[in-house]
């Protein structure tokens, strides 16, 4: 699974980054931050991002309970210095000199709490977030895991722009697990290997608003079109499956970490110049009327170097396209409206 992601012994892991594209010996240095590592996303995805060998500083911040996350993850013998921070005071300490912010902080949906109520609290934290961000460290990357993210990239858009930092290329909406889901459930129905499928999802990251492209789908199997409509519902509803199947005690948190950190892993290289890195992502875009959409999107030195288009499109395709406009729209003009309130 986590190939790349795995440090077994100095020389292999070298030897594997140099045939990756990198031109030089050494690995560059790259501090990486996890705001929210201590909760179910945070945990999971700190522990990967330690077991990234292209991390050499890993800083983990959280309101509480973070110094015994860093604690636990700093003993695993890979290459990263582990550091944890806790509470306001620490944020800018932790933020510092940051190459790439991971921001999965925030509340799950819980059962009796209302859209309304999990915007709200992730809004707040998001803005807040943000804040310290554009004051800390405004040349970094940032990963915006917290939900709803057609929403929260948004706020996080309009933060940066009040503080006169914002950099369209470096503030990515994480929609990867859209991706992962796509791909397991198309190579479930195809009889194909998980590992070599991949998917285009396109449009953002609640509901109706994913869509993934499986006419795009690599390797192409012949599936019918009601078992493709069947994929589309499935993926579209990937969350609820995983809320409901915990029963009302958690969301996803473990696929989300792993998605976050093969999307965190996506920019690392695109910082470090290896070529060709193209991720699925919600980010500022000219590709539809929308002024954020996610699509495929290459990545490079300066974070998105090319938002690709979308490709050829079945009919069923641009039906979703075309239903999934609005209600992306009324979310970023949520998101927009809270920031500047």
């Amino acid at each position: 699974m986590f190939r790349s992601m795995i440090v077994r012994s100095a020389s292999p892991v070298k030897q594997g980054l140099l045939r990756r594209g990198f031109a030089s010996e050494s690995v560059p240095d790259r501090k990486v931050v996890i705001l929210g590592a201590a909760g179910g996303i945070g945990q999971p995805l700190s522990l990967l991002m330690k077991l990234n060998p292209l991390v050499s500083s890993l800083s983990l911040y959280d309101i509480a309970n973070t110094p015994g996350v860093a604690a636990d993850v700093g003993h695993i013998n890979t290459r990263s210095q582990v550091s944890g921070y806790m509470g306001d005071d620490d944020l800018g300490k932790a933020l510092e000199g940051a190459d790439l912010v991971i921001i999965p902080a925030g509340v799950p949906r819980k059962p009796g709490m209302t859209r309304d109520d999990l915007f709200n609290i992730n809004a707040g934290i998001v803005k807040n977030l943000s804040i310290a961000i554009a004051k800390y460290c405004p040349q970094a990357l940032v990963n915006m895991i917290s939900n709803p993210v057609n929403s929260t990239v948004p706020i996080a858009a309009e933060i940066f722009k009040k503080a006169g930092t914002y950099d369209e290329k470096k503030l990515f909406g994480v929609t990867t697990l859209d991706v992962v889901r796509a791909r397991t459930f198309y190579a479930g129905k195809s009889d194909v290997n998980v590992a070599e499928v991949n998917v285009p999802v396109v449009g953002g990251h609640a509901g109706i608003t994913i869509l993934p492209l499986f006419s795009q789908a690599s390797p192409q199997a012949n599936l019918s079109d009601d078992l493709i409509r069947a994929l589309t519902k499935r993926t579209q509803d990937g969350g609820t499956e995983v809320v409901e199947a915990k029963a009302g005690k958690g969301s996803a948190t473990l696929s989300m970490a792993y998605a976050g950190a093969l999307f965190a892993d996506a920019c690392l290289k695109g910082l470090n110049g290896v070529p060709n890195v193209v991720e699925c992502s919600f980010v500022q875009s000219t590709i539809t009327e929308l002024p954020f959409f996610a699509s495929k999107v290459r990545l490079g030195k300066n974070g998105v170097e090319e938002v690709l288009d979308l490709g050829p499109l079945s009919d069923f395709e641009k039906e979703g396209l075309e239903a999934l406009k609005a209600e992306l729209k009324s979310s970023i003009e949520k998101g927009i409206k809270f920031a500047n309130q």
